[in-house]
């Protein structure tokens, strides 16, 4: 049981009402015990879409996990359509209605007859508890295949999953090894990126395989090491993983998801260093990045949103000839409100973002996307122009994630 599918049950996934997170962590919790995802398939509530979902996925994989449609409402058809697709009655369970009954107890709710529908299950499946939750899971067996129907409430997938699914998954997996390693760059483009891994992709073991995962200027390099013998596979692994860090050490910022906020925060904190901010053009998007980051009391004093040129000249203090002969969108405005704020607030490092957001306000020599950032620190006022998109999101989102790769190169460099 090396293989299987995912299927989500619901509208709301398909008219974009709900974003489908459930098949994603179950897609990497499998992969993470060897198991490869095939195929993820989104369907509607509705009888047929299940039946032909069902025979199409058990046609081609040994496992089949089901999220979703199992709710206590009159639109939630899955359980019954399980219940004839395998040839089934619907019972009630004495142990999911006492679950249930104590779970609304607590809460001081009284049973009702939708309440009741939910210990309603197949006489031939195999019950799987779920203490988050009110609906439980259930495990089908046909023709050596195994189906699994689990709620679409994240949390309840995810009780299921981990007290049931994985356990089972674990003891039939059999020996192949599957090792994902995340390694998180910043400060290039994707294309520019492979250019410079084009020797090393050449080079990888035949049991390696390099993916490229951007998603707003930071991209995820993931090497996927496979093989029967797991010592031999970590190891391979270990030594691309090495051989990457020396190809590309300027761009690498950390591993396995971890964010530039993170990594700048625990660097502030190891080092016993604060920081702060002045912000135009991301209207604070950078203080709540710092401040996102559990602990960032200990390096994060404070930020001035200095959106309009009268915060730049009487918070900051800078000087209103500076803005009338560069401009607010200029190196030198960016420099005096790094300085600015570094002062106000007696911090050690300070940054400071002045762009063009967009969609309007560009000017043929500063267009949308024209961004200066500046990092103040005892060594003095650095500063960087940047041209980003013509998308105000995406400028935004830039410019915060860009200050802080500053930062942290600032901080290593001192």
């Amino acid at each position: 049981m090396n293989i299987a599918e995912i299927i989500t049950i619901g509208d709301e996934l398909l008219i974009g009402q709900t974003v489908d997170t459930n098949s994603a962590w179950i897609g990497m919790q499998l992969s993470m015990r060897g198991i490869r995802v095939n195929r993820i398939t989104s369907i509607s509530d509705r009888r047929e879409e299940i039946i032909t979902a069902l025979d199409e996925a058990l046609g081609r994989v040994p496992l089949v996990l089901v999220t979703g449609g199992l709710g206590p409402t009159s639109d939630d058809v899955t359980k019954q359509t399980l219940a004839e697709y395998f040839g089934s009655s619907l019972v009630i369970d004495r142990e999911v209605l006492a679950e249930v009954t104590e779970r609304l107890a607590r809460r001081n709710l009284e049973m009702n007859e939708n309440n009741r529908r939910q210990a309603l299950v197949p006489d031939n499946c195999v019950v799987l508890a779920n203490r988050a939750g009110t609906a439980p899971g259930m495990l089908f067996e046909k023709e050596g295949r195994i189906i699994i129907s689990m709620p679409g409430v994240p949390s309840e997938m995810k009780y299921i999953m981990q007290e049931h699914v994985l356990p089972l998954v674990a003891a039939r997996a059999g020996g192949r090894t599957i090792i994902h390693r995340n390694i998180m760059t910043y400060g290039t483009f994707e294309a520019k990126l492979a250019e410079r891994l084009q020797v090393f992709e050449a080079e990888l073991p035949a049991t390696v395989k390099l993916a490229y995962l951007p998603a707003y200027g930071v991209i995820k390099l993931r090497l996927t090491g496979t093989g029967d013998d797991g010592v031999a596979v970590h190891r391979t692994v270990e030594e691309q993983v090495r051989k990457l860090y020396s190809v590309i050490p300027d761009v690498i910022y950390g591993e396995d998801e971890v964010t530039l906020e993170e990594v700048a925060g625990k660097l502030l904190l190891d080092n016993n260093l604060t920081v702060s901010t002045a912000e135009s053009c991301t209207g604070g998007r950078i203080a709540s990045l710092i401040t996102s980051v559990p602990g960032s009391s200990s390096w994060f004093r404070g930020s001035v949103v200095a959106y309009d040129n009268i915060i730049k000249t009487g918070v900051l203090g800078v000087d209103p000839a500076v803005i009338s002969r560069f401009g607010a969108v200029s190196e030198e405005t960016a420099r005096a409100m790094a300085e600015g704020v570094r002062r106000l607030t007696a911090t050690d490092y300070a940054i400071a973002v002045t762009g063009i957001a967009g969609p309007t306000g560009g000017t043929p020599e500063k267009p949308v996307g024209t961004v200066w950032i500046a990092i103040a620190s005892p060594a003095g006022i650095i500063a960087e122009k940047h041209r980003f998109a013509d998308d105000r999101a995406i400028n935004i989102s830039r410019s915060a994630y860009t200050a802080l790769n500053l930062l942290r190169k600032q901080i290593i460099n001192r």
